[in-house]
This record gives structure tokens, sequence and C-alpha cells, in this order.
């Protein structure tokens, strides 16, 4: 997405997201390095993604060219939320959250 799309556009994203639609184009290499460095302190396969403490409702995560779809455990710690938060700033990247549709964007795009 570009930057600047407003909240009705990331969720409209999602709703092609959730009907299968996806984009064939190369990945944002922001989204990639979200993922990356995410799942590097979060692991979303292999034993750690399944084990006792692990943030994921479902894992492993649904990564797209362009958007990565995170379910969180209810008992996921606050720290993996500012993780999430944390990353998403750093690489100025919208979150949606898909509980009441409020898309949050980068701190850098509030102001």
């Amino acid at each position: 997405m570009d930057r600047t799309d407003p909240p009705d556009a990331v969720r409209a994203a999602n709703a092609r997201c959730a009907r299968g639609e996806h984009p064939q184009r190369p990945a944002d290499p922001r989204v990639v390095a979200f993922y990356d460095a995410l799942t590097s302190d979060y692991p979303d396969r292999g034993p750690r993604a399944s084990a006792a403490g692990s943030p994921w409702a479902q894992a492993p995560l649904h990564a797209a060219a362009d958007h990565i779809e995170m379910r969180l455990d209810e008992d996921c710690p606050d720290e993996v939320l500012e993780t999430i938060e944390r990353l998403a700033a750093e690489l100025n990247l919208d979150l949606l959250d898909l509980q009441d549709g409020t898309v949050y964007p980068p701190p850098a795009r509030v102001r």
C-alpha cells in the first residue's frame, strides 16, 4: 500500500485478503523486514511456535507480499504487543486491529 493510504484503504485491503485475493507482486521489503525481525524473537514455525508461552493463537503467520496477519493468543504478554508496535513504527507500517477495525498508522504519520 502507499504510505499515504487512509484507514479505509487498509480495511479494504484486509477484506480482499479475507476473500483470498492477494496482489501478485514482489514482497514489500518493509513487510519482509517486519516478519523477519518479529519471528526471530517469536518464531511462528517449529517447536517453539506451538510451545507453551508462544504468543501465537495460530501459526504459522499468514504472510503475503504486502501484509502479515497475526492472530495473538489472548494471554500474549504485553512485550509482544510492544515489539509489534515498535517494529511497525520503525518500518512505517500500519497496524489493523481485526477485533474492532481500528487502523493504527505509524507514529510519524499521526502528527
